[in-house]
Parts: structure tokens; sequence; C-alpha cells
């Protein structure tokens, strides 16, 4: 509907916006980039191939996943934020490089805010505290009395910088200490816990349950303030004894900042759409997620709110990037 101030813009308002209506209609006009910032497996690949997918059929058009992992996802931002600004290049990333990298490095190539705009959420996910399936720890508060015992001498495993956050928040309220050793992905991490050269580890939900569902891991707690329903038999960090430690980790879609307007609210409407389809809730369901999705006005507000959260656990982690 349109409001008084449009009518009151008369006819040079409508005559403007003819083309650019004709522009997102013809979107996309070839091949979409779907830019992922980690390598093939990792959750964020895995729900963005979902999506690319759907969008690939409703658009007529290949969307083809660029998987640039590595380097905390740096590379990965600063092409998109360098690419054309048509809509063609997407970003299909997480809070690593929109709200943990910034606090993490002193200097970034791009700006998280300034260098995008936000197109919508994709989901939302808690980490999961996880031991090797045959450890003798079946509770967190073991898996604590055990690292208390033994200061320095047992090490944790991330391939993210989120999930490295939230072991590091566990850390923190668990008071222990144990060393970091870094992955290019999460899932790369979870053989050597099998191993046995990684006490434990924290990750996503969806990874997560991949490994329980496999026997190769079981989970101590979940990071959030209910139960998962992905995994209703894990108790919560606060029902496991560690109420400090709740965190949320998420997805996203952003495109570089210059993208027209119309494109911009083409692409949101579709992955709502996408997202509503019954067979992509079904598969998201069946990894432990469900779309999150937002206007793109809502998404750059959250976005905005996160960096600073995220922010706040880092600073007071102290975590540096070696």
């Amino acid at each position: 509907m349109l409001g008084r101030r449009q009518f009151g813009m008369g006819v040079g308002a409508a005559a403007f916006a003819t083309p650019a209506i004709g522009r997102a209609q013809k979107f996309p006009a070839g091949r979409v980039t779907m830019v992922v910032p980690f390598p093939a497996g990792a959750a964020t690949d895995i729900s963005a191939r979902i999506y690319a997918e759907r969008l690939s059929a409703m658009w007529g058009q290949p969307v083809v996943i660029d998987n640039k992992g590595g380097g905390n996802g740096i590379p990965a931002a600063e092409s998109v934020a360098r690419a054309k600004p048509d809509g063609l290049t997407i970003f299909a990333t997480s809070a690593m490089t929109q709200a943990v990298n910034p606090a993490i490095y002193d200097k970034l190539p791009y700006d998280p805010i300034e260098d995008f705009q936000a197109i919508s959420r994709m989901g939302t996910s808690p980490f999961v505290l996880l031991v090797d399936r045959n450890s003798p720890f079946n509770t967190a508060a073991e898996l604590t009395a055990k690292l208390k015992a033994e200061p320095g001498k047992h090490n944790y495993g991330a391939g993210a910088l989120p999930a490295r956050v939230a072991s590091e928040l566990y850390k923190m309220a668990a008071g222990v200490d144990a060393v970091y050793v870094g992955y290019k992905s999460n899932p790369q991490a979870i053989p050597d816990v099998q191993s046995g050269l990684l006490t434990f580890m924290m990750i996503d939900t969806v990874n997560a349950k991949i490994a329980m569902d496999r026997g190769a891991l079981k989970g101590l707690f979940v990071t959030d303030s209910e139960r998962y329903a992905a995994v209703p038999d894990m108790p919560t960090a606060a029902e496991a004894g560690f109420p400090d430690v709740q965190l949320t980790t998420w997805t996203g879609f952003y495109v570089p900042k210059a993208t027209p307007r119309e494109i911009v609210q083409r692409i949101n409407a579709d992955l709502h759409a996408v997202g509503a389809q019954p067979e992509v809730l079904e598969r998201l369901a069946a990894l432990g997620g469900t779309p999150k999705l937002m206007s793109p006005e809502a998404f750059t507000a959250f976005t905005r709110s996160e960096k600073e959260r995220w922010g706040q656990i880092i600073r007071r982690a102290n975590i540096k990037v070696e």
C-alpha cells in the first residue's frame, strides 16, 4: 500500500521506479556465486547448499558454492566486499566474519557493517560440549574435575573462531586451563577427539548432531537457555551446572554494500520462500536446525548488536590470534 508521501511524490517517482522493478524481475541475469568462508562439510556450507540448490531451481540459473575456507574467513569476506554489487555474488557466512573477527583482529581488510548489505539471517545454533564416545566422562562435571586436576595437560580443538570462543567461555565458567589446537574447520577436529589428542571440543549443533548420530562423539551439554529440539535428552549448560555458558552462533546472507535495494529485496523474498518449503524444513530439521530468516533491516540491526555482544565476550576472555 502506498503512503501519503509516496503518492505525493507523483509521476516522477513512478517513472524512476519502473526500471528498478525491471531489474529485479530480470534478476539474476547469469550465474550466481555463493561464497562460503568454510571448507565443504562445515555447518554453514551444508545449510548454504540447501538454499543454493533451491534458489537455482527458482531462478533458472546456476547458484555455485565457492568454498573459500581458511584465514578465519578473511579472504572470503574481502572477496565479497570487493565484488561487483549486482547480486550475483552472495556471502553465506556466520558470526565468525561479521561479529567475531572485528574483536579478534586489530585491523581487517573489510568492514562487516560498511562493506556489506545484510540480506537475511539463515539460522541460529547453540554449541555442544563434546567428548569421545568412549570417554570416561559422562557429565560436564566429570570433565571439569579432570581438567581442574590436570591444568594445562589437556587440549581442545576448534576450526571456526565462534567454536573457540564458546570453548573459552566454558573454560572461564569452569575455572579450568586447557590448550587450544586450531583446525581449518570444526569437522576436521573430530578425529582428534576420537584419538585422544583432544580431550573435548565445542561445536555447532549441526556438526555435533552428525558426529553423535554416527557414534563418534557424545554431548555433555548444549549452550542454550532451553533444551535443544534436535538433542532433547541433552541437558542445557545451566542444568549441567554452568549457567554462565550460554552462547548461540548464527549464519546469514550478505551482498556487497552498493547492491540495488530492489535486488536485495528480491533475494530476501526468495530466501523466505525457500525457507518455507516443506522439504527444506525437513532437511534442515534432520540437521538440527530451522530457518530463522529476517528482513534486511532487521538483519542489519542484528549484525550490529551481535558484533558488540561477541566483542564483549572475546575481550573478557582475552582471546588473541596466534
